[in-house]
């Protein structure tokens, strides 16, 4: 993990712990209150929000319970960390917060059926009531405050939870209000609007943790930041196939570069890492696969059917070897265009290397060695320092196809043995 996700992360769990002690201490006092007071009262729906105030204890202590797990480091069994503990937190509690508001809605249900048997309810019902409204708004706004500083969707989650619960209280609020001037049937419709409230919010919750567990993806604008970080780089011609997928409060990046097909592999691993580094300075990002590709290979790739490297190796040094030459060093390029071959020849060729037999004896065929290879291409180079007093590259000139240069291999060179 990069150091600023690594601070990132330890400033998130310290955050998280911080303030789900905060909601837990008040969560206990305000559901404590709620269900004795509530059942003294005879009010379902303060009963009903203490339940919801139940269940948010119960959400904070798995908030806790992911926030200790998911900060642990990569392991044999999580490769790439425990990120998605959170998001196994979260779809948890969406689970939990439907469950809750079904019982609260079958609840209302009964107590509406017999509508002659709704006790009246007592003024201490509202007065915790509105205890509970602003406690609770009070605790979403330090919640979400300290979860959007430090960017953290579990935490975020859990602030709207509260912002439900305040919402919950105020409906309970009106019931009970209602109860209280005549209408009793208004206490428990105040509980069954509660359930629906939790029971929606739980869904969205629980949607959402599900669709991130399913591999989605960055949204359009956090993508295009991602593929503009990779174009930036030096070296990198274009981006395709790029994908994102979500992992906790992070994202993995796989993506392929085009690069020069003529350059090294090196040089192609070094703008490969040099974009990946790029890419992880966005502290959205957990990891970054970066793929190198000489061409778009969602557009066109080299035929399956082109010999390997010890055979181009085999066949040069065989067409070679009449002259008393060897390769120093072979390059290959694999492209849609077909084979290309580089042969380098070696630094010490002169002519004095050459009997005058072989001089005599003809030229290097290129063209029979690019029909026995199928390669588009052949070409001949002599390394820098052959070009000293005798040098005399004339008596290698090919005799159909290619040429032979006098510069130096602009790639690395790969060993011809």
């Amino acid at each position: 993990m990069p150091a600023a996700a690594a601070a990132q992360s330890a400033e998130k769990h310290r955050v998280a712990r911080k303030s789900t002690f905060v909601s837990i201490a008040l969560n206990t006092v305000l559901m404590t209150l709620q269900i004795v007071i509530g059942v003294f009262a005879h009010s379902q729906a303060l009963v009903a929000d203490g339940v919801h105030s139940l269940a948010d204890l119960i959400s904070d202590f798995v908030v806790l319970f992911a926030n200790r797990h998911s900060g642990a480091k990569p392991d044999a069994d999580h490769n790439y960390g425990h990120s998605r503990y959170e998001t196994v937190a979260s779809l948890f509690l969406g689970a939990l917060l439907i469950a809750v508001g079904v019982g609260m809605l079958w609840r209302a249900g009964t107590r509406l059926a017999d509508l002659q048997n709704i006790p009246a309810v007592h003024m201490s019902a509202l007065a915790v009531a509105v205890l509970v409204l602003f406690s609770k708004e009070g605790l979403f706004r330090y919640m979400l405050r300290e979860a959007q500083r430090v960017r953290s969707a579990m935490l975020i989650a859990n602030a709207w939870h509260a912002r439900s619960d305040a919402a919950s209280s105020l409906v309970v609020a009106i019931g009970i209000v209602g109860s209280l001037a005549g209408v009793r049937l208004l206490d428990p419709i105040a509980a069954a609007i509660v359930g629906f409230m939790v029971a929606r919010m739980g869904w969205m919750f629980g949607w959402d943790a599900l669709q991130d567990l399913s591999d989605r993806a960055l949204d359009n604008a956090a993508a295009a930041d991602m593929r503009a970080l990779l174009l930036s780089t030096p070296g990198v011609r274009d981006v395709h196939e790029m994908r994102t997928r979500k992992m906790g409060d992070f994202a993995l990046v796989d993506a392929h570069i085009l690069v020069d097909p003529l350059i090294s592999v090196s040089e192609g691993h070094y703008i490969a890492e040099s974009a990946r580094l790029r890419v992880l300075t966005d502290n959205r990002v957990l990891d970054a696969l970066i793929h190198v590709d000489p061409e778009n290979d969602a557009l066109a790739r080299p035929p399956f059917d082109l010999p390997t490297r010890e055979r181009v190796i085999a066949e040069v040094n065989a067409a070679l070897a009449p002259h008393g030459v060897k390769a120093a060093a072979v390059n290959i390029h694999y492209l849609s265009t077909g084979l290309d071959v580089e042969v380098a020849l070696p630094a010490a060729l002169s002519s004095r290397a050459l009997d005058s037999e072989t001089q005599r004896a003809g030229r290097v065929d290129l063209a029979a060695l690019k029909a026995r290879l199928g390669a588009r291409k052949v070409d001949l180079l002599l390394e820098l320092d052959a070009l000293s007093g005798d040098a005399d590259p004339a008596t290698l000139d090919p005799k159909a196809g290619g040429a032979l240069e006098e510069r130096a291999k602009a790639t690395e060179p790969h060993s011809a043995t």
